[in-house]
Order: C-alpha cells, then sequence, then structure tokens
C-alpha cells in the first residue's frame, strides 16, 4: 500500500491536527443539521405531520443529503473519538460514541430497506425475465425458468410489502429520534466541538510547546497521532489475515445456503469476520484523514476493497430478508421457490463480493507517490 509520511518537525502536532478534524467534522454535522431543519425535519421544530409530508417516504432530494450528511458526519467523529480516544478526554469521548452511534444507525436504516427493496426486486426481475432459453434447453429448465416466474410476482409482491412497512417504520423512528431531547443533546454536544475540543493535557501540553517552535514536542506529538493510526491500520491487517481470503470468491457455498433457509433465523455467522473488517477499514480511511487532512492521496486499493465490503454486506442483508420472507406462513409453494432462488442468487452475491476485496487488497496500490 502507498504510505504518505509525515515530517515529525513539520506540519501540525497532534493536538492541532485532531482538533482541526474534529471541528470541520462537527461544522459539517451542524450544517447538515440546518440543511434537515429547513426541509422539514422535526429536530428544527416542525411538527411529525409536516415532516413527514415535506420528506416523505422516497425523500426529496435535499432531505435525504441532509440524512446522508448527517450520517457520514456522526460515523466520522465517532470513530475518530474511538481510534484518537488517548488524546481526547475519555470521560466526555466515551459518552459521545453511543449516542454518535445510535444516531447514524437510526438514520441509516430507512436508507437500507429502501435499498434492500430496489436490489432484491431488480435481482427477482433479472432470474425471472423473459429472456428465451437456446432452443437445445432442456425441458427440465423450461419447467424450472417457468415455476420462478410463476412465483416471482408474489415473491416481490411480499418482499415489497414488508420493506415498504420496514422502512415507514424506520422513516418514523428517525423522525422521533430527530425530534428527541437524546438527539438536542447530541446536537449540543457537537455544537460545542465544533469550537472546543476536548483534548487531554498531554495533546494541549505538546501543541502548544509546537507553537512556539520546539521541534522536538511537536515531532512526539505527531508521532502520537501517527503511532494511533498505525494501531488502526494493524488491527485492520490482523483482522484480513483471518479471513479466508484463499477460498475466497467460491461460486457455491453450500452452509451459507443451507442456514440461510434453515429455522435458524440468526445471523449468518460467515458474514461477522467480514463485517468487522469493513468496520475496520472505515476507521483505518477516517485515521488518515486526520493524519492527511485535505492532502490525503486517493488509495485505490481501499477503494475498491471498500466497496466491495460494501456490496459484501448488501448482499448478506438482502439474502437475510429473502430468507426471511420465504419462512412466511401459509405462502404458495412457488413463491417459497422464488424467494429461496433469490436467497441463493444473494448468497451468490456475497461469494463474488468476497473475491473482489481478495483481488482488490492483494492487489498493489497504483497511485501518485
Amino acid at each position: 500500500m502507498a504510505q504518505q509520511h509525515l515530517d515529525p518537525t513539520a506540519g501540525p502536532v497532534a493536538g492541532d491536527a485532531l482538533a482541526a478534524y474534529l471541528r470541520a467534522q462537527a461544522t459539517e454535522f451542524l450544517r447538515a443539521l440546518r440543511q434537515h431543519r429547513e426541509t422539514g425535519g422535526v429536530a428544527g421544530g416542525g411538527s411529525p405531520a409536516r415532516a413527514q409530508s415535506s420528506v416523505g417516504e422516497n425523500g426529496s432530494k435535499e432531505a435525504v443529503d441532509a440524512a446522508r450528511a448527517l450520517r457520514r458526519s456522526a460515523r466520522r467523529i465517532s470513530g475518530t473519538l474511538h481510534t484518537f480516544r488517548p488524546l481526547l478526554d475519555e470521560g466526555w469521548s466515551e459518552a459521545m460514541r453511543p449516542e454518535l452511534a445510535w444516531l447514524s444507525g437510526t438514520l441509516a436504516r430507512e436508507h437500507a430497506y429502501g435499498s434492500r427493496q430496489e436490489r432484491l426486486l431488480a435481482a427477482l426481475h433479472r432470474l425471472s425475465g423473459s429472456a428465451a432459453f437456446p432452443s437445445q434447453a432442456s425441458s427440465e429448465v423450461r419447467q424450472e425458468k417457468g415455476q420462478l416466474t410463476v412465483g416471482a410476482a408474489k415473491a416481490g409482491a411480499l418482499l415489497e410489502r414488508q420493506l415498504t412497512l420496514a422502512r415507514t417504520r424506520a422513516h418514523s423512528a428517525a423522525l422521533q429520534a430527530l425530534g428527541s431531547s437524546r438527539f438536542h443533546a447530541v446536537a449540543d454536544n457537537v455544537a460545542v466541538l465544533a469550537s472546543e475540543v476536548p483534548l487531554t493535557p498531554a495533546a494541549t501540553t505538546a501543541t502548544t510547546a509546537g507553537t512556539v517552535g520546539t521541534a522536538s514536542a511537536a515531532g512526539t506529538a505527531s508521532a502520537g497521532l501517527k503511532s494511533l493510526a498505525a494501531a488502526a491500520e494493524d488491527r485492520l491487517r490482523d483482522a484480513v489475515t483471518g479471513l479466508p481470503l484463499v477460498s475466497a470468491g467460491h461460486p457455491y457455498n453450500s452452509e451459507a445456503l443451507v442456514h440461510g433457509l434453515s429455522a435458524d433465523t440468526a445471523p449468518q455467522p460467515q458474514d461477522a469476520p467480514w463485517h468487522q473488517v469493513r468496520l475496520l477499514l472505515r476507521l483505518h480511511r477516517y485515521a488518515r484523514e486526520v493524519l492527511f487532512g485535505d492532502e490525503v492521496l486517493l488509495d485505490v486499493r481501499l477503494l475498491n476493497a471498500g466497496q466491495a465490503l460494501d456490496r459484501h454486506r448488501d448482499a448478506a442483508e438482502a439474502a437475510a430478508a429473502a430468507a426471511s420472507a420465504a419462512r412466511t406462513p401459509r405462502i404458495a409453494p412457488a413463491t417459497a421457490y422464488a424467494l429461496g432462488v433469490l436467497h441463493a442468487d444473494q448468497r451468490h452475491e456475497v461469494e463474488a463480493a468476497r473475491f473482489t476485496f481478495q483481488r482488490a487488497w492483494m492487489r498493489e496500490t497504483v497511485g501518485t507517490p
């Protein structure tokens, strides 16, 4: 991986760089909150009915952009507080992180359900399309295609009902959250963060020393910042080492397929380590942003790996939704069959995403030094 290096005797030291990044993210959070209020969000004092009518199930582009920006800044603040917690007031940061995670998670659910619905309906359409089979296709294949087509319409309607209901509930929960006293407390803390970052005495002392030209103190502070970022990268590398990269991308994973359509509703255990790597990769990216600010170079390797893990997460959750729908009591056999095929299709997408990640991670980064 191409690396960027800081000169310990040049540039901002730990307290300065960390405080500047957190202030910038807090400012972005407040800007997104103001935009959300202007589009009718309840956080600005509007009524839930007005917010429901102005944002709606699909949401205006401005409201969607505002919610996305809120999630983005909340994740970055929370991740930065986690990675660089030794440089921040422990009591304050440990109280802030779970609140920011609650907020970003609550705001993400509506978008997730909408995207999942689009993904599954598009897959159903693809799997049951009207494209003719070659003339030499066997009668068994033709019969299978016809059975899938018959059940796909009902399977799609069932998924649409379930996911629309889930999305509507998530939308209401987000509106309630943004109008709650809990959210206002988070917003107040972020507003304070935009002007004052609670650094530890060590970080503050190092920053003060750096401002008066003490190169050794500045170097120590900068090295501390880089060591914490390096620790985040080490955690990522260790987690990736634990993944079955050699076997990643196998086209058929019978264990995952059987588990998904069984009576066991627990999450697929194979997916958890990959989801953890996705989280650690995100923390590594945020740490690089703190270190290099606006000068951070685009790392194609990290970008491609992150996109693969996003697809992995989306496909895994879509497969789980298809399996859950297949457990609906008293559905027609053709509907259950279509949902089973859909589940298998999404589990194949999971395997493909793992293979893509493996290719991206093992490849050398190509970029400007």
